[in-house]
């Protein structure tokens, strides 16, 4: 990232912060401290620059990325920084991550270039309960009359998140190791909590040229600035429980988790799909468990 690209995320990061009222975080704490820093394959990463990768700029999250295949029935239909897919079936499709209610429209607007419509979305799913992800979860589901289905444990702060004072739609509250299920495609739910209590990572294999791959749709593994005990104890079973996840496509909810931009610009010379990466599969994993470890590290060390 240049240094003017690197003034101007902090920059909208610290403007939208100061506009966020008390209780609601950006994605979701305010500007992070910018340590402690840590290496992992030749890159450093320090909590700021993790979300000003993760987030972009405000027009980043709000700027239709081009929809496109990302392997078999999976697609993706989100923003520069924000991702949100939809999975075709034969009897209607799903679409996880609504984002923002003020993405909606964008999303609409991907779902329709790629020939699909949005009234055709039967189930609505989320990976964690912050308002970058899920806030358009009542949008959807006013114009697509779609069931949204969510993790048990992140039920709380869903009903928290009320744009416009609308309540926060729940259909069916799911388990981990739930199973959903539409038009022979089935996606499994893993509670992999720790950035949120119902932090939920998504699996599916996909069929695509006459092989099946284990797809990924990775919740986010980024710890808080303060780790409290309790969320200790939930990134100890989430990071090797992720780890163990069969993967050959990993996504995420950030496209920088998995370098979406770059994959995308590979596929116009024809190759091989560079969205099937198992040798990246557990690379955010590692960014974000090294840096679990070195804030705890700095908390024991400040006692």
């Amino acid at each position: 990232m240049s240094g003017m690209k690197k003034i101007t995320v902090l920059a909208s990061l610290l403007a939208a912060s100061a506009l966020v009222p008390a209780g609601i975080s950006l994605a979701q704490n305010a500007p992070p401290p910018d340590h402690p820093a840590v290496t992992v394959k030749g890159q450093t990463y320090t909590p700021r620059s993790i979300l000003a990768r993760n987030m972009g700029t405000p027009e980043d999250q709000t700027t239709q990325f081009p929809p496109h295949k990302v392997i078999g029935n999976i697609y993706y239909v989100g923003t520069k920084t924000l991702s949100s897919y939809l999975i075709t079936t034969p009897q209607g499709n799903i679409l996880i991550n609504s984002t923002y209610e003020r993405n909606v429209p964008v999303i609409q607007k991907s779902v329709a270039d790629l020939g699909f419509r949005f009234s055709d979305i039967k189930i609505l799913l989320g990976t964690h309960a912050h308002g970058d992800h899920q806030e358009g979860d009542a949008a959807v589901k006013q114009a697509t009359n779609a069931q949204v289905q969510v993790m048990e444990e992140d039920v709380p702060a869903l009903r928290d998140i009320k744009p416009g004072g609308k309540e926060h739609p729940i259909d069916k509250v799911i388990k981990d190791g739930e199973k959903v299920t539409l038009g022979g495609v089935t996606l499994t739910a893993h509670l992999t909590a720790g950035h949120t209590r119902g932090c939920t990572t998504w699996t599916m294999p996909v069929q695509d040229g006459g092989r099946t791959f284990n797809v990924v749709f990775a919740c986010s593994l980024r710890s808080p600035g303060t780790i409290s005990p309790a969320v200790q104890a939930e990134f100890t079973r989430t990071f090797p429980r992720f780890r163990a996840l069969p993967c050959d496509v990993p996504l995420g909810d950030h496209p920088a988790q998995y370098n979406m931009i770059a994959k995308h610009a590979r596929l116009a010379s024809g190759g091989p799909n560079p969205f099937i990466d198992p040798v990246n599969c557990l690379v955010e994993a590692d960014v974000q468990e090294a840096m679990y470890k070195a804030t705890l590290a700095e908390q024991a060390a400040a006692k």
